[in-house]
Order: C-alpha cells, then sequence, then structure tokens
C-alpha cells in the first residue's frame, strides 16, 4: 500500500490534481456549511450546470474555459441571488429553470457544432487529466482568495447564516455578505468542476457539511469538521481511484456517502447514550427525593 501511495505521488499531474482537490474540497466545505443552514444547498447544482453550458460555448469558440466560465457563473450567482430575494419566483424553482435551461445551451450547442467530443465528457463527468498546468495555476490562486475572503468576513458571514433578520437589524448589510458567498461558490464550484465534472460537483458542498452536522451542533465545530471531513474523502477518495482505477469524481462520493453513514451511526448511538444517562439521572433524583 505504502509503495503504491508513492508511486502514485511519482506522477505529476497526479501531485497537481491532488493540491488543486484539496483547496476545492476546502473550499465548498466551508461555504457549505453556510449554504445548507440557509437551504440554499442546491445552488451548486444549478450553477454547475451554468458552468457546463459556459464551458461547452467556450470550447465551440476556443475560448479559454475558465476565463469565459468563471464571469458568467458569477453572473448567475448573483441572478439566483436576487430571483430568490425579491422575485415571485422560489430559490429552488430558479435554480431549477437555470440548471435545465443551461444544460439544454451546452448540450445544444455541442450538437449543432463539434458533435459530443472527449473534453466536453471530461467536463460534466469530471477528469484529473483535464487539467492543465495553467489551469492548476490559476485554481491556487483563486482557491486561495476564496479562503482568504472567508476567513477575512468569518464573522459577518455567520451573522447572515445563522440570523439574517437579526444581523439586518443589527447594521449588517447582509445583501452584500449573501452576495459574497454567492460569489465564492461560483468560483469554487467552477474550479471544482475540471475534476468532479458538472454532475457531481455539487456533492463537495452537500456531503460534508451534512456529515458533520449529524455530530457537531455548534457552527464553528461544524465548519471545522466539514472541512476535515471534505479533506480526507478527497484524499481517500483520490488513493481508491489511483490503486482501483475507478472515476475520481465517483470515487470522492462514495467515500464522503461511506463517512455520512459512519456519522450518522456514531451519532445515533451517542444520542441513545446520552438519553440513557439523562434517564438514570432523572431516576436517581427521583429516588432521592422519595
Amino acid at each position: 500500500m505504502f509503495d503504491s501511495l508513492l508511486d502514485m505521488f511519482s506522477y505529476a499531474f497526479l501531485v497537481r490534481a491532488l493540491i488543486v482537490g484539496l483547496l476545492v474540497s476546502l473550499c465548498a466545505s466551508l461555504l457549505g456549511v453556510s449554504l445548507v443552514l440557509k437551504r440554499y444547498s442546491m445552488i451548486g447544482d444549478g450553477l454547475s450546470h451554468v458552468g457546463f453550458g459556459t464551458l461547452a460555448i467556450a470550447t465551440v469558440l476556443n475560448v479559454a474555459p475558465l476565463a469565459l466560465s468563471i464571469p458568467v457563473v458569477v453572473l448567475a450567482a448573483f441572478l439566483l441571488l436576487r430571483i430568490s430575494e425579491n422575485g415571485k419566483i422560489k430559490g429552488d424553482a430558479a435554480i431549477a429553470m437555470i440548471s435545465a435551461g443551461s444544460l439544454a445551451v451546452g448540450v445544444m450547442v455541442i450538437s449543432v457544432t463539434t458533435g459530443i467530443n472527449t473534453d466536453i465528457n471530461n467536463y460534466l463527468f469530471g477528469s484529473i487529466l483535464a487539467m492543465s498546468k495553467e489551469d492548476v495555476t490559476l485554481s491556487i490562486a483563486l482557491a486561495v482568495v476564496v479562503l482568504g475572503l472567508y476567513a477575512l468576513f468569518y464573522n459577518k458571514i455567520f451573522a447572515v447564516t445563522f440570523d439574517e433578520g437579526f444581523a439586518k437589524a443589527t447594521g449588517v448589510r447582509t445583501g452584500l455578505y449573501n452576495m459574497l458567498v454567492a460569489f465564492l461558490t461560483a468560483i469554487t464550484i467552477v474550479l471544482g468542476m475540471r475534476m468532479m465534472g458538472a454532475l457531481l460537483i455539487s456533492s463537495l458542498i452537500i456531503f460534508p457539511a451534512l456529515t458533520s452536522m449529524r455530530i457537531c451542533k455548534k457552527f464553528k465545530t461544524v465548519t471545522i469538521c466539514s472541512a476535515v471531513v471534505a479533506v480526507a474523502s478527497f484524499v481517500v477518495g483520490m488513493v481508491i481511484s489511483y490503486t482501483q482505477s475507478t472515476p475520481t469524481g465517483a470515487s470522492v462520493v462514495i467515500v464522503n456517502i461511506v463517512a455520512f453513514v459512519l456519522f450518522w451511526a456514531l451519532g445515533y448511538v451517542w444520542r441513545r447514550v446520552l438519553k440513557g444517562k439523562l434517564g438514570r439521572s432523572v431516576a436517581t433524583r427521583q429516588e432521592d427525593d422519595a
């Protein structure tokens, strides 16, 4: 096993994929806590479909994929946020509309021009081979920006996540920080699509947050636990993908599912133990009172 890991890290493209994957997983897990608590977790799925449509157009026009997809997906994130806040269409319906529409545009553009090709399939299902050195450099730089902004505005993000109404009443510019979360999420989605694919990238946002919530109850502990689960799941998924020759994105998702089940079982057992201790404590007090 150790020899296999050494052999794995002897490939430069795997090392690059691991670095980018760890950074993207970390970004997605941190933002995922806020998105899940605000019941807006499916924004990742919607934005990934927007990214797929944009990447399809970029491929046809022979334009740098990330250079075109990042601003478009960011604009889509702001549009989703604006529609859900001020429009008559609720957030989940807006996501469904934009998601289906973007996917249809991408498929239509491909079908009437070059047809389905390997490069587009890599964007749809993910491939670590799809990442060039330029993509890696840009991804690392943008991931550092996302992490830096999240750390800088952590308290404000917590405020709009925990109680947006109270935060607004205390003078916090909730609209601005909601847009910041949408902006950071859009960048993270685009960066992760190359490796996880448009159909699986939302799992990096949803699973770590839900997994950590099975045991942790405070926002800070949930955030930390989510980051640890995301990073560990990605590393294990990468190793499984390399040793068993399985798709990277699917392997990472399967590991996340296993982690969720384990945390759910641990949380269930822990609650039962606490309930038993509480029951015995109440019974003891009643006996003492008698």
